[in-house]
């Protein structure tokens, strides 16, 4: 299992005995948020850069190929470079209702950044490759996919897609402005599922070096990880981000037609985030609300028909390796659960997972 820690690198899981996980590697890569796995090949960002990362010793990656600004996601200052992230302080400003900046995102004064906690969030990215599989599975907040011989990232406007004829060098194909505030990449089919601020865009991969836009289905501004199964797609949106939303809710909808989504119903949540669908029931991350089982079987009634939930962990992510193995990544680390019985599922391991 490979879990990124933001903006430092991703950190290398031996799961052979799930009850035991071990981390077992490092691979430092500064300005990491993603990655993806095809074959001995990793595929991750690095600031404004995409590299491929040869991992056939995980003790002593190298590094194939550097594609410079792939990554347009950063503000570019001509003397200070990249403004990439920050750093909390304890230095705290108050300013009154009336002050211009009450309510923005951030502002400065002099050479500081004062940024609304409200707005404040960080997430983990996690992708479990087993022996079996030649491409990586990633989780519904991913922004990187394998499929085939073709690699897809998203930049917050863009969807540029790349060849991995020679996997050791990605060769760009086409790149295509989405929507700004693009964040989430989901493969089902022959189609990219892509969440955004303002709502879920589709794509048709058949001409795979070229993607072409088809429809959208257009939601509340809000944070959106997608989950797609039989031709339904699961989408969370969440408040309390820079998407600046007052919305926790969980929409279904039906893409059997991908050229009109359409919804069948919407269930209010307490703070979604990504999720998983195995079978018949849906594996729902709610952060500090823990994780939540549903049960999908009646479509319109899925947010009703809640059989599980555990509250004592901090849920962000999840994958379904199977009907009775499931990952979640959170704040502490990695969990892992047996879920032969959705209705109670019970926990396998615990893993924390910070550098």
């Amino acid at each position: 299992i490979f879990i990124n820690e933001l903006y430092k690198g991703v950190h290398v899981i031996d799961n052979s005995n799930p009850a035991t996980p071990t981390n077992t590697a490092f691979i430092n890569i500064p300005g990491n948020l993603d990655v993806a796995i095809k074959g001995n090949k990793m595929y991750a960002d690095s600031y404004v850069d995409l590299l491929t990362i040869d991992i056939t010793d995980l003790q002593n990656p190298t590094i194939d190929c550097r594609d410079e600004d792939v990554f347009t996601l950063y503000n570019y200052h001509e003397s200070r470079g990249y403004y990439i992230y920050n750093k909390p302080t304890e230095r705290i400003t108050r300013i009154d209702c009336t002050d211009p900046n009450f309510g923005d995102e951030f502002f400065t004064r002099g050479n500081v950044v004062f940024l609304n906690d409200a707005n404040i969030e960080t997430g983990t990215a996690i992708d479990a490759s087993g022996a079996s599989l030649e491409t990586g599975i990633a989780g519904s907040l991913a922004r990187f996919s394998v499929i085939k011989d073709y690699l897809y990232v998203i930049n917050q406007v863009d969807l540029t897609a790349f060849s991995l004829s020679d996997p050791a060098k990605p060769m760009e194909t086409q790149t295509t402005r989405v929507s700004w505030g693009i964040e989430t990449l989901f493969p089902y089919k022959d189609y990219l599922f892509i969440g955004s601020n303002s709502g879920m865009y589709i794509y048709d991969l058949r001409n795979p070096q070229s993607p072409e836009y088809i429809s959208k289905f257009e939601h509340a501004r809000a944070c959106d990880p997608v989950f797609v199964k039989d031709d339904v797609a699961y989408v969370t949106l969440r408040d309390g981000t820079f998407c600046q939303n007052f919305i926790n809710q969980l929409d279904v909808i039906d893409v059997k037609n991908v050229n009109n989504p359409q919804l069948i119903a919407s269930f209010d949540m307490q703070h979604p985030h990504g999720l998983s669908v195995r079978d018949n029931n849906l594996y729902l991350c709610e952060g500090d609300h823990g994780l939540k089982v549903f049960e999908t079987d009646e479509l319109e009634e899925v947010g009703n028909n809640q059989i599980e939930h555990i509250k004592n962990i901090n849920a962000k992510d999840a994958i379904s390796l199977g009907s009775d193995h499931l990952l979640v990544i959170g704040d502490g680390g990695l969990y892992q659960f047996d879920t032969s019985n959705p209705s109670d599922v019970e926990q396998i391991s615990f893993l924390s997972v910070t550098k």
